[in-house]
């Protein structure tokens, strides 16, 4: 379980100084306070060119005050947790405030939070010659898997965050949120031809996350990725079928429709879906959720950086748009319970609207009544790169591995294939979802407004009825 006296025993915060600095917080009025510690730490291993010839580490330290009034917000942050500096950032904070409702409690609740992930887990008791002796089997196995291989490298990162957060309804809790991931890059040579990919996987979890099927599913990954692209050739050009494969399409699902999702975008009426709820958005099939309770993935929390217990969002519910996704701010105007959605890269920023694990539901179709169904598209297998336009959700997507699909066979691999579309239309021209629902273990990081978040993401197989596909150029 999280240690409810982890910041007074290793930092010396007393509740005593917590009220004194929410009493600070709420001194001009004010509707909402809180105080986000963090006790972050982390260290990285990088394997180049056969020997583990980098590494590093980090601590950071913080505490994050936040005033909120209506929809306005007050926030200032220090890296010094004595009573003056901390009320010196309360003061700063509360200045947004001129009026308000809220009044400082005196009692604090401590909230024992759910068990989504290993709360007792410590990195510090993993050394570095542990992580050095994964990554040194790991590029051997690369190398014996063809001998075409002809560099690796490999990077093994750790961290967690150790988190309390108190609020002016008097709620206290605290976190212990462990984080990994292994990442492995080849480069191949075949007739004086070199070809480049990769594959990673990461979770909420200790260093029993690596399994020995773990570690060979990213070498077998890794490598094939690469090897076909000896294969692959450019894509046909044009509006095309495009068939999503199950698991990291789940990226398009995310950048292109999840975010407009999010409900400060449609609080703004910045989302082409700020007045589409309880309207049609996509065929009777499609459903979208938003979950942040899945044990140990990377995009789950126990509660989120307000406070609100995470949860499974139901975002589109058979083609209707249910939800968006809300932080408390949000949620207030929306006149809806937050659906514990307030993320923050750190103690450093203020939270917003975050996505978790966002997938799509499993749908009625097989995986090969899809592909047969496809008389001249492509298949999409791997997604790197990609750019989104929010408001209007244009997206623009590099796809690193795929299929040519001829009268319903995968046919020919392809590289170098560019899909540009919209994200709305997209999701109304999902015509085929299929029942092999995949949630992605990959590394993904998601950017808003200058913050970075781990996130998850996962889909079924699906037939898009037309994007537009081109090469490279």
């Amino acid at each position: 379980m999280s240690d409810p006296q982890y910041f007074e025993t290793r930092f010396g915060v007393t509740r005593a100084a917590i009220r004194k600095v929410l009493a600070g917080a709420l001194q001009r009025g004010g509707d909402f306070a809180d105080l986000y510690f963090q006790h972050a730490t982390g260290t990285s291993v990088v394997l180049e060119d056969g020997a583990v010839n980098q590494g590093s580490s980090f601590v950071d330290l913080g505490v994050g005050i936040r005033v909120v009034l209506g929809d306005q917000t007050g926030y200032a942050f220090t890296e010094d947790l004595s009573l003056e500096a901390m009320l010196e950032a309360a003061s700063t904070a509360s200045a947004i405030a001129s009026g308000g409702g809220s009044r400082v409690v005196t009692d604090l609740r401590f909230k024992e939070p759910p068990g989504y992930y290993d709360t007792n887990c410590d990195w510090a008791s993993t050394g570095v010659d542990e992580m050095r002796s994964l990554l040194a089997g790991l590029n051997e196995a690369t190398h014996a898997k063809d001998p075409r291989v002809e560099r690796v490298n490999a990077t093994f990162a750790s961290n967690q965050s150790r988190i309390m957060l108190v609020n002016s309804e008097g709620q206290v809790y605290h976190d212990n949120q462990p984080m990994t991931r292994l990442g492995l890059s080849v480069v191949m040579e075949d007739k004086n031809v070199r070809q480049s990919n990769g594959h990673n996987i990461s979770g909420r979890a200790g260093m029993d996350f690596y399994s020995e099927q773990r570690l060979t599913g990213i070498v077998d990954e890794a490598v094939d990725r690469t090897r076909i692209l000896f294969d692959a050739r450019r894509p046909p050009q044009g509006e095309l079928p495009v068939v999503l494969a199950a698991g990291s399409s789940g990226i398009l699902l995310h950048e292109a429709m999840g975010h407009g999702m999010e409900a400060d975008f449609n609080r703004k009426g910045v989302s082409i879906f700020s007045d589409m709820i309880d309207k049609p958005v996509a065929e009777s099939f499609v459903s979208i959720v938003d979950d942040g309770t899945i044990p140990g993935l990377r995009g789950s929390i126990n509660v989120d950086d307000e406070g609100c217990a995470s949860q499974r969002t139901l975002l589109v519910e058979d083609g209707i748009l249910r939800s968006y996704l809300h932080d408390r701010i949000s949620a207030r105007h929306f006149r809806v319970p937050p659906t514990g959605n307030g993320r923050r890269q750190s103690f450093r920023h203020i939270p917003l609207p975050r996505m978790r694990n966002t997938f799509m539901r499993p749908g009625p179709h097989t995986k090969d009544e899809i592909i047969e169904s496809v008389s001249n598209g492509i298949y999409c297998v791997s997604f790197t790169n990609g750019q989104v336009n929010i408001g209007a959700g244009d997206y623009a997507f590099y796809v690193k591995n795929g299929w040519l699909i001829e009268n319903g066979r995968l046919t020919a691999p392809l590289k170098d294939v560019n899909i540009i579309g919209n994200g709305p239309e997209t999701l109304a021209r999902i015509t085929m979802a299929g029942d092999d629902l995949k949630m992605d273990e990959g590394g993904w990081t998601c950017g808003k407004d200058g913050q970075s978040v781990p996130v998850s993401l996962g889909m079924p197989t699906c037939l898009v009825s037309s994007i537009n596909v081109g090469g490279s150029a």
